[in-house]
């Protein structure tokens, strides 16, 4: 993989995630791929139609997204993003994707660090 591959991947993702595009799971990850919601994710997606479901949770939602690699090394990058919900419920967050990739260029393994502002960031008491 090298930075120009990984960021079409990623403009896939989001042009399928911004269409709902539940059919595009298959197209962007390999059958048996594990989708990790945060770094701490008891229960990993697993497969197709694990990931589809909860790609399906999000439908109708409007958004901006603005991403950029941070590394590419072999079959792994590293992209940063920050995407902005609008409509009646505004939201931000940044977030790291941490991407491992088949030889066939969809992903085997998406682990998720999203951050959210005014959220703690520390272990201390607030």
């Amino acid at each position: 993989m090298d930075r120009d591959a990984v960021m079409t991947w990623v403009d896939r993702y989001e042009r399928a995630w911004r269409a709902s595009d539940a059919g595009a799971v298959e197209r962007l990850f390999t059958e048996d791929a594990t989708y990790l919601r945060s770094p701490y994710d008891d229960e990993p997606l697993h497969g197709h139609d694990a990931i589809r479901g909860f790609w399906t949770a999000d439908e109708g939602a409007t958004f901006t997204v603005s991403a950029e690699p941070v590394a590419v090394e072999g079959d792994s990058a590293v992209v940063r993003l920050e995407v902005r919900y609008t409509g009646s419920e505004e939201q931000e967050y940044r977030d790291l994707w941490l991407l491992r990739f088949a030889a066939d260029g969809r992903v085997a393994h998406f682990e998720e660090w999203a951050y959210w502002p005014g959220k703690p960031y520390t272990a201390a008491a607030e």
